[in-house]
């Protein structure tokens, strides 16, 4: 059987971390340790040597000082190498957002997120059409009673005429709770968070709202999605290095909510979408059957 082409946080690529990172700490201080493994991270991906390079990266995030700005884009190639598409395009992003135009890798952190984009339509368009393709990584929301409530408790609970309308409810209120924000430190309340949704039922689709404050000005924008045809069996992850959660878009994998980094939240919000959309598919299918002659 070949061997795995990654160790990245294996458990012998942790324990060699742990032995090593253990003696480079005595001898440096953090921020020289720092930028003597950015610098070995740099040759390893420089030699195509991924198994050192994700070992490099490995140790890095272990540390407690202030990693520079290019570790996000070397952790994104390696990710990106892997095939783990959402992982790399989160460090991607990360590096374009604080690199800006200036930095080092700005075209070349724009294109790979390209890269992955199509790769993962091509790995949708691979499921459509029954070709093999590279399983995805993040977990599958298991369709049972949304918040482990059932249809009945969710009605009462949000006084719904219907499970539909309460699962809607319940999806809108978990969303309001799991807002993204970049400041983290403070969380008021009473303020909304940097990155929120809303989500409508529109005859047998979705209509998702997002709303983003950048600066001080509110952007919104929306997007529709028909549930027939497609899987509600959604997917979610958590990124803690990022404070981040992701709820997956059934349709191609593809991003569908940013939310804080609360996974029992993100969870919830995944599972209740799925048991929605399964919920409209299945009303669809009752409307669509042709009356019965006597």
């Amino acid at each position: 059987m070949a061997a795995t082409p990654f160790k990245f946080f294996g458990c012998r690529a942790l324990l060699v971390c742990a032995v090593l990172y253990a003696g480079s700490a005595i001898a440096l201080p953090v921020e020289h340790e720092i930028r003597r493994l950015m610098l070995a991270t740099e040759q390893a991906l420089a030699a195509e040597n991924w198994d050192d390079a994700s070992e490099y990266l490995g140790r890095l995030q272990q540390l407690d000082g202030e990693r520079p700005v290019d570790f996000y884009f070397y952790r994104g190639r390696v990710m990106q190498k892997s095939d783990l598409l959402n992982e790399a395009q989160d460090s991607l992003e990360v590096y374009v957002t604080r690199a800006g135009k200036e930095g080092q890798y700005y075209e070349q952190a724009l294109e790979r997120i390209t890269e992955i984009e199509k790769r993962r339509k091509d790995r949708a368009l691979a499921a459509v059409t029954n070709n093999p393709a590279t399983p995805l990584q993040p977990r599958i929301a298991i369709i049972e009673s949304a918040g482990g409530q059932s249809a009945a408790d969710l009605k009462k609970l949000y006084l719904a005429d219907s499970e539909e309308q309460a699962l809607l409810m319940h999806l809108n209120s978990v969303l309001q709770l799991s807002g993204w924000r970049e400041d983290r430190a403070i969380v008021q309340l009473d303020q909304p968070a940097d990155i929120r949704y809303q989500v409508e039922k529109r005859n047998s689709s979705l209509l998702i709202q997002q709303t983003t404050r950048q600066q001080g000005t509110m952007l919104r924008k929306s997007q529709q999605i028909d549930v027939y045809g497609i899987s509600p069996l959604v997917k979610w992850d958590c990124e803690p290095s990022l404070a981040t959660c992701w709820v997956y878009d059934p349709r191609d994998g593809s991003r569908l909510f940013q939310l804080g980094v609360n996974q029992g939240q993100a969870e919830d919000i995944a599972r209740t979408l799925g048991r929605l959309i399964r919920n409209l598919q299945a009303a669809g299918k009752q409307v669509a059957l042709p009356p019965v002659s006597s």
